[in-house]
């Protein structure tokens, strides 16, 4: 699909902006921001400053259907120009509900056996898809030197929870069963995601491990969402100017578990599971900056008090959503190269 004129316009100019020099991005930015013993990385303030002169928000007008179209129209913004070379093929995951739409990302060279990592795309279960997170996926896929299949989900309202669970679990089950046609180790296949897409990861991880069987190889979670129940410190420091708000977590939360849904259940809720031994091995991203910071770094607690190997990287400086800014400033890259890195440890193998 053509990229519309006035989007084009809108980022080069970003792209502009960026390129100037510090002192101007910073007196354009405005005056350091400390909170939490933090400081705001320029990077993200500046984008922040482009946000508000712009009017963008997360959730537009209430309206599933403007939250969609926005962030379709955002990846343009700030995604960046498509990560090459990695090539695309068109996936359909058989499921009782129908055929589940998946894109497989093939880095160049990269042989069969390799590692997998089967991703889920953030956006509060409501918005978000695979094109969203299209260049989030070619960068991991890259650089972590695996293949990718990342997985459209069906979304809430429509399809309220636990819909996006069972969606997600099917997924990993036909990467497994299909490991060989699709060209990878079926012993190195890992589950991630960002946002509610680790939410989903982390619920998968569990769900697998519970049951016996087939488990992921390792869980990759960029500031995963992990208990609908509690507000916790970080979500009131954090409840506005920094991307995720309060606002936007509860009316994301509304639409995907509605009244009569019990947020205490695991599915839903994994910090809340009782038992989390014998998950697998986990590198855990939270943002300094963001509202669910403190409850990815709890999880990442109970994970190693149940003897779970975990990394947990506090991108202190960062705010939610990093993973999808890849096409401004420098920052943003840099700390999702750090988890392609783990990635890349975690499925280590000889491809």
């Amino acid at each position: 699909m053509a990229i519309p004129p006035q989007i084009r316009i809108q980022a080069g100019a970003a792209q502009l902006l960026y390129a100037l020099p510090r002192p101007l991005r910073r007196l354009i930015a405005g005056r350091p921001v400390h909170l939490d013993g933090q400081e705001l990385a320029l990077d993200a303030q500046l984008l922040l400053r482009l946000q508000q002169l712009s009017g963008a928000t997360l959730v537009t007008d209430n309206s599933v259907r403007k939250s969609r179209a926005a962030l379709d129209a955002s990846r343009h913004l700030v995604g960046g120009k498509p990560i090459q070379p990695v090539a695309t093929s068109d996936v359909t995951i058989p499921t009782e509900h129908g055929g589940l739409p998946a894109t497989l990302y093939t880095p160049e060279g990269l042989r069969t056996g390799s590692g997998l990592l089967v991703f889920f795309h953030g956006g509060g279960w409501v918005i978000g898809n695979r094109a969203s997170h299209d260049n989030t996926a070619r960068f991991l896929a890259k650089h972590a030197d695996v293949r990718v299949l990342s997985v459209e989900y069906r979304l809430a309202p429509e399809h309220p929870f636990p819909a996006a669970q069972e969606d997600a679990l099917a997924a990993f089950d036909f990467a497994h069963a299909k490991a060989a046609d699709l060209g990878v180790d079926a012993d190195r296949i890992a589950v991630g995601g960002d946002s509610a897409g680790g939410n989903l990861a982390a619920v998968t991880a569990q769900v697998t491990t519970r049951r016996g069987g087939p488990a992921p190889a390792f869980q990759l979670l960029f500031y995963p969402g992990l208990d609908a129940s509690k507000r916790r410190r970080s979500r009131e420091l954090f409840a506005d100017r920094f991307f995720l708000t309060d606002e936007h977590m509860t009316w994301f939360l509304d639409h995907y578990a509605p009244p009569g849904v019990d947020r205490n259940d695991p599915k839903l809720s994994p910090l809340l599971a009782d038992d989390l031994s014998g998950l697998p091995p986990a590198y855990i991203a939270t943002a300094g900056f963001d509202p669910l910071r403190d409850e990815g770094e709890e999880y990442a607690a109970r994970l190693e008090e149940a003897g779970a190997p975990v990394a947990l990287s506090r991108q202190s400086d960062l705010i939610h959503g990093y993973v999808n800014f890849l096409g401004v400033g420098t920052r943003f890259t840099e700390a999702t190269a750090e988890a392609a890195g783990a990635l890349r440890m975690g499925l280590s193998g000889t491809n």
